[in-house]
């Protein structure tokens, strides 16, 4: 539950702290006091929208923060903070660390649930509706609702694979033979080095002038074995044994291997030459399949292998589209069997729930100064299944003996949706363990006003309840009664808080009656907190609810 509240800069309120306690809490004040600035305040520090225009004015930023404790023993206590500069984004704490207001809303959704002014609205949308059943149902709505989803992710998932495996069937069988007479045209040229076009450009060259060439290589050989050979072998005697000369020597000697070695590649050289006219229109006509064949399908030889790996690739595709798509088929059926298989599980609990929820409900309304109201569920097929199931839930409400129920957006009237939530909040009583209900009375008062302050003391009885009011009818019931007051400072208007004891809350009551603290409207405050007080003027709740605790005016 939150046991402490601090609030700096928020709106009109320049520094607020509260200690609350177990059970209802009530929060009064005059109109515009900022009583819906402490339900602003705890809505921040569970992830709500912070915007810079909550700062008070004068002030570089807003704080919030809150000490919750739990049940858990490994963390009894959990502290959330909100910064709210006036200028940037707002920052976020959990036991000191910097977090994001995504952790806040999460962790949040364990320990408060926030009801506004105008959430019970939220009553009127189907989705809301079909998740308070499924609340209700319990485990069986929720497994089934999960492996629903589960399986219908299943079928879009490969609904979305098969969809471009669809087409035109003769567009792929085009694309077929072209893919085999690509592939079958690469394969025929074995193309097996990359290298081969320039080795076949060197070897056209040699072919093309064979005789010329030859002529040449002879000519090259005689004259380097002959006359260049002999003329080295006599400069290298003339310098051998002439020691001021030996590096000379030595470089003749070198000019002499070299030469040497020459003459044995230029005769080698002319040797392999050799005319061959056949060999050269062979090494043309392949030249130009390869220089076609890159024409189509790449600059090099290597682009070509590779577009002919692709085609076969793209080719088994094409072959095996068949078998793949009914093998996706058959595994798109199996999920749709699973999808309606769970959703009729789903539908079998929203059934078998519908009726406890509506006597549940209805058991709940009478005491809301609805002695005759009817709470009906509805669970009906809708036009088209979604992620929640193929159900249509609507709440109908007869509010009054001899109506016939109708929708509950079409006949309740703001006091009876306010109390049809209430009634569905006692009913469903799985929630985290503080509830925060800002003016959820709005428009009620005498008998119905009463009515509530019981629901939300029954309430009280399992959850910290948070209520802010305008109805002395309701903060009788509380445990604990928390006055915001505003009063002018240095040209300020600033808020405050108190916690109220017994004459004070008598006074605050009486106020809160006639406008005025009268003896009359004392009078009458302290019989409503008499008949709060007592046990035996409380209605029946349901059989498993506990005792209706005795009042505290503070802790």
């Amino acid at each position: 539950m939150l046991s402490e509240l601090r609030v700096q800069n928020l709106g009109i309120i320049a520094e607020l702290r509260l200690v609350l306690g177990p059970g209802l809490t009530a929060i009064t004040g005059e109109t515009g006091a900022g009583k819906t600035l402490v339900v602003s305040a705890v809505e921040l520090l569970v992830g709500g929208r912070a915007d810079a225009s909550m700062v008070r004015p004068g002030a570089t930023d807003a704080t919030v923060e809150g000490r919750f404790v739990t049940d858990d023993p490994a963390a009894d206590e959990i502290v959330l903070a909100r910064v709210i500069p006036v200028d940037g984004r707002s920052r976020a704490y959990v036991n000191g660390r910097l977090a994001t207001a995504g952790e806040l809303a999460e962790i949040g959704a364990t320990l408060v649930d926030l009801h506004g002014q105008h959430a019970h609205q939220s009553l009127l949308l189907p989705a809301v509706q079909r998740s308070l059943l499924d609340r209700f149902a319990g485990a069986p709505a929720a497994d089934a609702l999960r492996d629903f989803r589960a399986a219908r992710a299943e079928q879009h998932r490969i609904e979305a694979e098969l969809a471009p495996l669809g087409g035109d069937e003769r567009a792929r069988a085009r694309e077929l033979d072209l893919l085999r007479y690509q592939v079958a045209e690469i394969d025929a040229a074995d193309i097996t080095d990359p290298d081969e076009d320039d080795e076949l450009a060197r070897e056209e060259l040699v072919l093309g002038d064979a005789t010329a060439h030859r002529e040449a290589l002879e000519a090259a050989f005689a004259d380097v074995e002959g006359a260049a050979e002999d003329a080295t072998g006599r400069a290298v005697a003339a310098l051998t044994d002439r020691e001021p000369f030996s590096a000379l020597a030595d470089r003749l000697r070198a000019v002499q291997a070299e030469l040497g070695e020459l003459a044995h590649d230029l005769r080698l050289a002319g040797e392999s030459v050799v005319a061959d006219p056949e060999r050269l229109v062979e090494v043309g006509a392949r030249r130009r399949l390869l220089q076609e064949l890159r024409r189509k399908y790449g600059e090099t030889l290597a682009e070509i292998v590779e577009f002919r790996d692709d085609a076969r690739r793209r080719l088994a595709e094409i072959e095996g589209h068949g078998a793949r798509v009914a093998a996706l088929e058959s595994a798109r059926a199996e999920a749709a069997a699973a999808s309606k298989r769970h959703g009729d599980a789903l539908t079998a609990a929203r059934r078998a729930a519908a009726a406890p929820l509506a006597g549940a409900v209805t058991g709940a309304l009478q005491p809301l100064a609805m002695p005759g109201a009817e709470f009906l569920v509805a669970v009906e097929p809708a036009r088209e299944p979604g992620d929640d199931g193929a159900d249509a839930v609507t709440f109908l409400l007869a509010a009054n003996p001899g109506e016939p129920a109708s929708a509950l957006a079409r006949v309740a009237s703001g006091g009876e949706l306010s109390r049809t939530m209430l009634a569905l909040r006692v009913v469903l009583s799985a929630a985290p363990p503080t509830l925060v209900f800002d003016e959820v009375d709005s428009g009620l008062g005498g008998e119905a006003g009463v009515a509530v302050g019981e629901a939300l003391a029954r309430l009280g009885a399992r959850h910290q309840v948070l209520s802010v009011t305008h109805l002395a009818q309701v903060a009788a019931y509380a445990d604990a009664h928390v006055t915001i007051s505003k009063h002018g400072e240095a040209g300020r208007t600033l808020a405050d808080a108190q916690l109220l004891l017994e004459d004070a809350r008598v006074g605050e009551l009486a106020r809160m009656l006639s406008g005025v603290d009268s003896a009359g409207a004392r009078l009458h405050a302290e019989e409503l907190l008499r008949g709060a007080r007592t046990p035996e003027s409380e209605p029946a709740g349901p059989a498993d609810a506990p005792p209706r605790r005795r009042s505290r005016s503070a802790r």
